[in-house]
């Protein structure tokens, strides 16, 4: 249930990847007035999101949500909500509703309660959910063997947040406390999209299709779930 689209170069990925979201964000719209766009943070999607930014869609009508998030605070290094603010909710897409994750309390496992309860009222199915993948095989903030992991990769799991704290390496950095969805989460969503760039992430994603342990290389679950389609786009 993987499909690829390999592309040359990433500006045709770009082109190809924005079109695509906005047929899926639009037809959500078209069926139930409202659609939802969960996003991951990170350099390999920012050209998209200012490409689709530009896109004259009823943003007011999409709600944007982020997939995951360092537990720190918006105006601080590392903030995927900032970094959306910043190249999604521009231009045509400035109006559209965003819905954060990071919330006062001092830990991501305190401010759970709080988040999982926001997230349950954004309109479901979600439309469209934008992933990426790490070196180390990580997708969202479900990265190798951290704590809270396997909780976090049931499928039957009716949790929709969870923090997890990561083991810190070049990968992580010093933010190894997240708030990420659930794999149960993302599999809501209609249309999940795995973005990756580079001979290195390529071979990643080939490693992780050839083996099946999921606490070593978490994307696998997206991958070999069974449940939903996956289309995986790559370009070098």
């Amino acid at each position: 249930m993987v499909e690829e689209k390999f592309y040359s170069d990433r500006e045709r990925l770009v082109q190809a990847l924005v079109h695509d979201c906005a047929s899926e964000l639009q037809k959500g719209i078209k069926e139930r007035g409202q659609a939802s766009f969960l996003v991951s943070g990170g350099s390999t999607p920012e050209p998209v999101y200012r490409e689709l930014s530009k896109r004259p869609l009823p943003w007011p009508q999409i709600t944007v949500a982020l997939v995951d998030e360092r537990w720190v605070d918006r105006n601080e290094s590392g903030s995927n909500q900032a970094f959306i603010e910043k190249t999604l909710l521009q231009n045509c897409a400035a109006e559209a509703p965003l819905l954060a994750m990071k919330t006062p309390h001092a830990t991501a496992a305190e401010g759970e309660e709080d988040c999982e309860r926001a997230y349950a009222e954004l309109p479901k199915p979600f439309d469209v959910c934008i992933l990426g993948m790490g070196s180390d095989g990580h997708t969202a903030s479900l990265f190798p063997h951290a704590d809270g992991l396997a909780a976090a990769l049931n499928p039957d799991s009716q949790k929709l947040c969870s923090a997890i704290t990561a083991r810190q390496s070049e990968v992580t950095g010093v933010h190894t406390e997240r708030m990420t969805l659930t794999l149960a989460a993302i599999l809501q969503a209609r249309d999940i999209k795995l973005l990756i760039t580079g001979n290195e992430k390529l071979k990643v994603y080939r490693e992780a299709l050839l083996g099946s342990d999921e606490l070593e290389m978490p994307v696998r679950s997206i991958l070999k779930q069974g449940l939903k389609p996956v289309t995986v786009y790559w370009a070098p």
